[in-house]
C-alpha cells in the first residue's frame, strides 16, 4: 500500500483554516484531538497562530433531557441564522460507547438540512471519559470553527444523565430546551442547572402539546422570576421546532442578551473567567494524565488496586500511597 500523506505544516493548515476550508478545518480539529504527545505540540502551535482570529463569534450551549428535540431545534435555528446572512458551526456531543470510546449516535444523521447547507459545519465528536456533557477538546475546536469565519457557534451536550454545568464555562450564552410538563415533572428538572441557563425554551409547543407549553412556560416564569444573571433576566420562551415557529423570537433574545452583556462588560468579565477555568481544566486533566503514566504509579497500581478490591485496604489509603510514588516522596509506616 502506498505512504499515507503525511499532514501538513501547521502554517499551512494555520492558513487553510482562515481560508475557511472545510477540510483544512475538519482536519486541524482531527490534530487538536489527538492524544499523542507530538501532536499536541502542533495543535498547540496551531491554536497560537490562530488565537488573533477568534472571540467574535456567538457562542450558544444547547442543553435538554433526552427526547426534547435538540437537534430538531439546532437544526431549525441554525437555518434561521444561516437564512440571515451568518455562517454556523455546531460542535455536537454524542455519547459514548463503553467497549468502542466511539461516538454512538452521529448527529449528521438528525440534521440532514443544515448539514448540507454550505454556510454550515457539523462535527459530531464523542464525550469519552470527560464529565459536563462535552468533549475534551470542545473549546479548542470552537476557536477553530471562529477562525475559519463562523459566527454562530452552536454546543449541543449530551444529555444522557451525565452534568451539563461544563458547557456553561465556554459558550456567552446557555439555552436550555425544555418539554412541555407539569407537576411532579417540573420538580424533576435539576435546581443547578436551571440556575445556569440564560435562556430557558419550552419546545414542541405544538398540536396537542400547545395547551400543555403554554401552562408550562406560565409556570418557569413564576418560578424564575426572581432569577437574574446581573441585569439580565432569564426569559422563558416555547417553540416548535418541528414547525419552525418561535425560532425568531430566540434569536432576537440572544441578541439582546449579547447586546446587553456586551454594553456591561459582563461579556468580557465571563470569558475571561472562561479562560481562567480552561487553563485549570488542563492542569487537572494534565495531572491525571501523568499521574497515569508515571513509572513508580505503573509499577505499584495493581497492587493497591487489588488490594482495594479484596477489602485489604481502604481506597484513601492506597490513593495517598500511589500519590507518594506519583510525588516521589515516603510514606510514613503509621500511614
Amino acid at each position: 500500500m502506498p505512504a499515507s500523506p503525511p499532514p501538513p505544516s501547521v502554517s499551512a493548515l494555520a492558513d487553510a483554516v482562515r481560508r475557511g476550508d472545510r477540510r483544512g478545518l475538519a482536519r486541524a480539529i482531527t490534530l487538536i484531538e489527538s492524544t499523542r504527545p507530538d501532536h499536541r505540540e502542533q495543535a498547540e502551535a496551531l491554536l497560537e497562530a490562530l488565537l488573533p482570529h477568534t472571540g467574535q463569534s456567538v457562542r450558544v450551549g444547547v442543553s435538554g433531557v433526552p427526547g426534547v428535540g435538540k437537534s430538531t431545534f439546532i437544526e431549525a435555528f441554525g437555518l434561521h441564522v444561516i437564512g440571515l446572512g451568518h455562517k454556523v458551526a455546531v460542535l455536537a456531543i454524542d455519547p459514548s460507547s463503553q467497549k468502542t470510546g466511539g461516538s454512538i449516535l452521529g448527529d449528521k444523521t438528525r440534521m440532514v438540512d443544515l448539514s448540507r447547507d454550505p454556510a454550515a459545519f457539523i462535527r459530531p465528536s464523542p464525550a469519552g471519559a470527560t464529565l459536563g456533557g462535552v468533549a475534551r477538546r470542545t473549546r479548542e475546536a470552537m476557536l477553530l470553527c471562529e477562525a475559519a469565519g463562523f459566527d454562530v457557534i452552536i454546543i449541543e451536550t449530551v444529555g444522557v444523565g451525565q452534568s451539563e454545568t461544563a458547557v456553561a464555562d465556554m459558550v456567552d450564552l446557555f439555552l436550555l430546551l425544555l418539554l412541555p410538563a407539569g407537576g411532579d415533572e417540573l420538580q424533576g428538572i435539576k435546581k443547578g442547572i436551571m440556575e445556569l441557563a440564560d435562556v430557558v425554551v419550552v419546545n414542541k409547543a405544538d398540536g396537542d402539546l400547545a395547551a400543555t407549553a403554554r401552562h408550562t412556560v406560565a409556570d418557569y416564569r413564576h418560578a424564575l422570576t426572581m432569577l437574574r444573571h446581573g441585569e439580565w433576566r432569564v426569559p422563558v420562551l416555547s417553540c416548535s421546532a418541528a414547525h419552525k415557529s418561535g425560532i425568531d423570537t430566540v434569536w432576537d433574545t440572544i441578541l439582546s442578551h449579547r447586546g446587553l452583556t456586551t454594553a456591561s462588560g459582563a461579556r468580557a468579565t465571563r470569558r475571561a473567567e472562561q479562560a481562567r477555568a480552561w487553563m485549570w481544566t488542563e492542569i487537572r486533566e494534565g495531572l491525571i494524565d501523568a499521574f497515569r503514566h508515571h513509572p513508580g504509579v505503573l509499577d505499584n497500581l495493581p497492587r493497591w488496586e487489588s488490594a482495594v478490591v479484596d477489602g485489604g485496604t481502604v481506597p484513601t489509603a492506597a490513593a495517598r500511597r500511589l500519590l507518594s510514588h506519583f510525588l516521589n516522596r515516603e510514606v510514613g509506616a503509621a500511614n
